[in-house]
């Protein structure tokens, strides 16, 4: 990427992989080691991408259409390149994302079956060259995924969806990081919180 100083690290996987939890580990990593630190999530992390997430968050009456969630997820990302990640990143800020691109080819792509032309197009529109420095794949049985995002109450249209929905996307997922070894590592989301931690200090001292 073309900013020297400051990292994108995003943190992708399926319903209930413990994400938002390591995203506050690798965070607290990073300022110990001198760095500055902005923690951000998608969709959302800015004020419009808030808003578009509620939207897309919401069970609606008249079903939401594919290509509909796909657009409604990249309006939410531009706002937040805009707002949060490229002025950080441009004043040399460490930013640690929860989400990021690859979601939507796990989730609108192999989800939903958005095709791959679309996608990567409006991909290119809305993120130019950026792509994450570090993407940690968080992998975990998607029955179990579930059931843990499903205990914490208050689902969203996401965490209710089909298992055979959650096994597409975490087959994307697992596809994705085969492909692009350099930037993205897989972590064992089943093992104990602490040894996940482990391992993610391990990942992040040998690549950054």
């Amino acid at each position: 990427m073309s900013y020297a100083r400051g990292r994108l690290i995003t943190l992708e996987g399926g319903e209930g992989a413990g994400k938002t939890t390591q995203a506050r580990f690798i965070a607290a990593w990073l300022r110990a080691q001198g760095r500055e630190v902005v923690t951000t999530r998608e969709p959302g992390g800015s004020p419009l991408a808030e808003a578009i997430r509620r939207l897309v968050l919401a069970d609606w009456n008249e079903g939401v259409a594919p290509i509909t969630e796909l657009l409604l997820i990249f309006a939410a990302r531009s706002a937040h390149l805009q707002a949060t990640v490229l002025p950080a990143l441009q004043r040399g800020c460490d930013v640690v994302c929860d989400r990021f691109v690859d979601a939507s080819w796990a989730y609108q792509g192999a989800g939903r079956g958005v095709e791959a032309h679309k996608l990567a197009a409006i991909e290119q529109m809305v993120l130019g060259d950026l792509r994450p420095d570090l993407t940690l794949v968080f992998d975990i049985d998607p029955s179990v995924g579930l059931a843990r995002a499903q205990g914490r109450g208050d689902t969203n249209r996401f965490e209710a969806e089909t298992l055979a929905f959650m096994q597409r996307v975490r087959q994307a997922y697992l596809d994705r990081a085969a492909s692009e070894p350099q930037r993205c590592v897989v972590i064992d989301a089943s093992l104990p919180s602490d040894a996940v931690g482990e391992r993610i200090q391990k990942i992040l001292e040998q690549r950054l």
